[in-house]
């Protein structure tokens, strides 16, 4: 039984899921982040960070910002809905302690 115990707390402080990940993207957009702030920040390769986007602009947890009437696709910034998916998220993480 221990070892089980042992196992679990090894593979889960090392690796995030995809809510993780989820999560962290949403944190480091506040104020409208480049792609490559994100893919550093968040520790992605250019591949998951794509997939991830997508993912997310179709959810509606990111969105692209349009700054000065200008449309500049490389500013991506956390939606209202994904501020409300980051709140549950952490009230979640806290009660999991």
């Amino acid at each position: 039984m221990s070892l089980l115990i042992q196992v679990e707390k090894r593979v889960s402080g090392t690796h995030r899921g995809r809510l993780d990940i989820i999560a962290d993207m949403l944190d480091a957009s506040h104020g409208g982040v480049k792609k490559t702030y994100l893919m550093y920040r968040c520790n992605l390769s250019f591949k998951q960070l794509k997939s991830y986007l997508n993912y997310m602009l179709r959810k509606n947890l990111l969105c692209m910002v349009f700054k000065g009437g200008d449309y500049n696709p490389g500013l991506f910034e956390v939606t209202d809905k994904g501020r409300k998916f980051l709140k549950a998220y952490k009230n979640l993480k806290a009660l999991m302690k």
